[in-house]
């Protein structure tokens, strides 16, 4: 079973940047499909990105296609979130979740697809 921890939220002004870290512990971290999700005030959790177990495939949500990258360093059991030109439309809280990937470059989209999940980082973006 692994266990999740972000880090990295904070407060940033509209066109800054923020770089989110997830740290995994308790499991074998390549053996995980990994992804983020974000849950702005009264709105429902919703996906961002995804990373295959080895890193080579990954997906989007076509709110942050071409400002967000997902990437993860397998040898530090971390995954990470580069979140570039920042919009107020993307404060939130930020989570880190995982679950087991069959095959080495599976991904995951849906919430209910993921069973592990951290306890979340927030992220304002002021105009």
């Amino acid at each position: 079973q692994v266990q999740l921890v972000e880090s990295g939220g904070g407060l940033v002004q509209a066109g800054g940047s923020l770089r989110l870290s997830c740290a995994a512990s308790g499991g074998s971290f390549s053996s995980y499909v990994m992804g983020w999700f974000r849950q702005a005030p009264g709105k429902e959790r919703e996906f961002v990105a995804t990373i295959s177990r080895i890193g080579g495939r990954t997906d989007y949500s076509d709110s942050v296609k071409g400002r967000f990258t997902i990437s993860r360093d397998n040898a530090k059991n971390m995954v990470l979130l580069q979140m570039n030109s920042l919009k107020p439309e993307d404060t939130a809280d930020y989570y880190c979740a995982a679950t087991l990937g069959s095959l080495l470059e599976t991904i995951r989209t849906r919430m209910r697809d993921y069973d592990y999940w951290g306890q979340g980082t927030q992220v304002t973006v002021s105009s």
